[in-house]
């Protein structure tokens, strides 16, 4: 039964979860908060920037617990197999 209540911090739980078990649920939500706000970012940007210039880079998401930190030449959607959206597409959405 004590093992049910240990803290977040313990060696326990931190030896069979590993860096996740500091992170609560809150601390997910934020992160993810956070990686959305950065796609809002990006896609406003996307929008407004002028034709003729490079486009901006795609927000890296907030490291999650247990993921490998990413690469440089490693960024956005195309890594998890998702397309990045067209301006047109874009557009359309802020329209």
């Amino acid at each position: 039964m004590l093992v049910r209540h240990l803290p977040r911090d313990s060696a326990l739980l931190r030896e069979l979860h590993g860096e996740a078990a500091e992170w609560s649920v809150t601390d997910h939500l934020l992160a993810a908060t956070v990686d959305q706000l950065a796609e809002a970012n990006w896609m406003f940007a996307t929008v407004n920037r002028d034709e003729d210039s490079e486009p901006p880079e795609y927000p890296r998401p907030v490291p999650r617990p247990g993921q490998a930190p990413d690469t440089e030449d490693e960024a956005g959607p195309e890594r998890r197999g998702d397309a990045l959206p067209s301006l047109g597409e874009i557009q359309r959405f802020f329209a």
